[in-house]
């Protein structure tokens, strides 16, 4: 772990890097784990209030917590409040994940700390397509108190 629950600021924002979403990769995150028409057959898509084939809300996540890995703002996860699907997500789409530090506290019972942060996913138009807010415990310093 790089960092230490100590060396967290409330305020604290991050950006993380893009990805760019594919249709194959919406198909196949579809067909293994939300197969519903519209995250896995483009024709049959254009039937249905999206018009064309989007990602499962579930597949932004999982790109928001890489996204989150890969920018450094990783930890051990404790859970997910108030997680929202915005807007859809279409193959073509560029994503990136801004965090937030909006809270920190000691853990009572562990060496560790708890941080609370709001989660945004944009799209290439800086529009959020997800947001959440995402409990993180981070390791003390050794020797903090």
């Amino acid at each position: 772990m790089d960092r230490y629950f100590e060396d967290i600021e409330i305020g604290a924002t991050r950006r993380s890097g893009t990805l760019t979403v594919t249709e194959e990769s919406i198909i196949a995150f579809g067909r293994e784990y939300d197969p519903q028409p519209f995250h896995t057959d483009p024709e049959a898509a254009k039937n249905t209030i999206f018009g064309r084939l989007i990602a499962s809300g579930w597949q932004t996540t999982a790109w928001t917590m890489s996204l989150i890995v890969e920018a450094g703002g990783g930890g051990l996860g404790m859970g997910v409040d108030e997680l929202r699907w915005k807007k859809p997500v279409f193959p073509g789409d560029t994503l990136h994940v801004v965090t937030e530090i909006i809270e920190k506290r000691p853990s009572s019972t562990r060496p560790n700390g708890i941080v609370k942060m709001r989660v945004t996913t944009y799209n290439q138009n800086d529009e959020p397509v997800l947001t959440e807010i995402t409990n993180v415990m981070f390791p003390r310093r050794p020797g903090a108190a």
